[in-house]
């Protein structure tokens, strides 16, 4: 088992990973609200604790890994009503539209995914010893509030102090008058008229947003835990206000490290909406394979920011790509292929390569890093090749595989991966009519028309198809 350091968004710095229980890792993750489809914001939240978790487990961890669903709030209330549907209807549509997104972008299932109305008792009795504990009051309009300057050590994770807050806050913070503080939050919402409600101590009514989340990951994980991570634009309200009532009610530590995704910009700017330049993972994957988009996620660290654009994704595709053309250079290679089988598993992990990906991997995920190694180690297979270097080549193949599987890449089908066409222009040659052309040269040539071969495999390039000629005959792919 492996030591790692991460950096804890609490400390502001990296510290060393310490586990509550030897080889164990308890890890909670804010999931999606599930109104509508999963943005490649959310694609980002996925992949990356997806190879972390995969990391992790390949050297020896036990990973807990639960993600929550919200599946009561205000935009899923609205959204049901604007499409004359059921809440359940609507979220159990879109739940499934995020797991099959998930899946398609490589992504684990988490072993807990817990949904917010299932834990509707828990949030409450929650919520009552928080009252009980003289941290949160039921206001005279049924809603039940959290009572910041009760809980001394508010602001800890984001860095905000209360007395700033207020003093800045001026005619930007609403007060309403059922509140003692104009920064208390809710915990319990009192049902408005057509809304659905659950009967509570306080009346009719529905959780509050972040009371979800901290009755959740106690239940599924215990009053204190390894890891809690999310997006970055959750630290402040959401995960602060985690602290505050986790901790207001059971008196232990919530959590010991805390871990935010940075953010996604689009072409320099933030996505969002209003700006025009939102985009789920569906319609990125409309124009990319979706290896293509996780490798784009990975191929930056976590906590920095991201730009997204068409470019960055055609960057990551010819990246992805040049990967892919490796395997298909070792399965063009009988040599090699023989010697791979006989490979065993000590002699790629104590490989020099294998060594340094395990040392980046362990430094707060540094998986830019790791690409790199993953990049030398295959142009030394590529290399070994053309030089006839077999035992070389398939050393270096052998440990770039074990690589690739635990980052959760070069998964697919070599030909299938380098054909794809999607987000080629409709007008591109179909696979068949590919074949025949190819059948064509080769027919040519056959005759010793050269010329005619040659000018077939030009007219193939210039609409976007590249030949490559080998012993096992030729193969195609699309121009990167």
């Amino acid at each position: 088992m492996h030591s790692f350091v991460l950096y804890n968004s609490e400390q502001r710095q990296k510290v060393q990973f310490q586990p509550r229980q030897a080889g164990h890792i308890d890890m909670y993750v804010c999931g999606m609200t599930v109104y509508d489809y999963c943005h490649i914001g959310h694609a980002r939240v996925m992949v990356a604790f997806d190879y972390m978790i995969r990391f992790l487990r390949s050297q020896g961890w036990n990973v807990k890994y639960v993600r929550n669903i919200t599946d009561i709030d205000d935009k899923i209330i609205t959204r049901a009503n604007e499409n004359n549907e059921s809440i359940n209807q609507l979220t159990d549509r879109f739940i499934q539209a995020m797991n099959d997104d998930a899946h398609a972008l490589g992504c684990l299932d988490p072993d807990l995914s817990p949904r917010a109305t299932e834990f509707i008792p828990q949030m409450q009795n929650m919520i009552g010893k928080l009252i009980n504990n003289g941290v949160a009051y039921p206001a005279k309009n049924g809603d039940v509030y959290f009572e910041v300057e009760k809980f001394n050590k508010y602001g800890r994770l984001s860095g905000r102090k209360l007395e700033d807050m207020q003093a800045g806050a001026s005619e930007r913070v609403d007060v309403d008058v059922e509140k003692r503080n104009p920064f208390d939050f809710v915990l319990w919402k009192a049902a408005k008229p057509s809304e659905p409600y659950w009967k509570s101590p306080w009346g009719q009514g529905r959780p509050g947003w972040h009371i979800e989340c901290s009755a959740m990951s106690t239940c599924c994980l215990g009053n204190h835990f390894d890891i809690h991570g999310g997006g970055g634009d959750l630290i402040f309200p959401h995960h602060e206000n985690e602290i505050a009532q986790s901790e207001g009610a059971t008196g232990e530590q919530y959590v010991n490290y805390w871990m935010h995704v940075g953010f996604v910009n689009v072409d320099g700017e933030k996505m969002s909406k209003s700006l025009g330049n939102f985009f789920t993972i569906r319609d990125v994957m409309e124009k990319f394979h979706p290896e293509v988009i996780r490798y784009f996620i990975m191929a930056s660290h976590y906590r920095s920011p991201i730009n997204f654009s068409d470019a960055a994704l055609k960057e990551a595709k010819n990246a992805l790509t040049r990967f892919y053309q490796t395997a298909k250079n070792v399965q063009q290679s009988d040599e090699v292929k023989q010697i791979l089988v006989s490979i065993k598993t000590e002699k790629i992990t104590s490989s020099e390569s294998y060594q340094r990906f395990i040392n980046a991997m362990s430094d707060d995920f540094n998986t830019p890093e790791a690409l790199s190694i993953l990049f030398e180690l295959s142009r030394e297979t590529n290399r070994a090749i053309k030089e006839n270097e077999w035992q070389i080549a398939a050393n270096a193949y052998a440990t770039l595989q074990t690589l690739n599987q635990i980052l959760a890449i070069v998964q697919y089908d070599t030909e299938e991966f380098l054909q794809c066409d999607v987000g080629q222009d409709a007008l591109v040659l179909n696979e068949t009519e590919i074949e025949a052309q190819i059948q064509a040269r080769a027919d040519a040539k056959k005759a010793k028309n050269f010329a005619q071969a040659d000018q077939i495999r030009q007219n193939l390039l210039e609409q976007g198809i590249v030949l490559e000629d080998s012993r096992q005959g030729t193969t195609w792919r699309r121009a990167d």
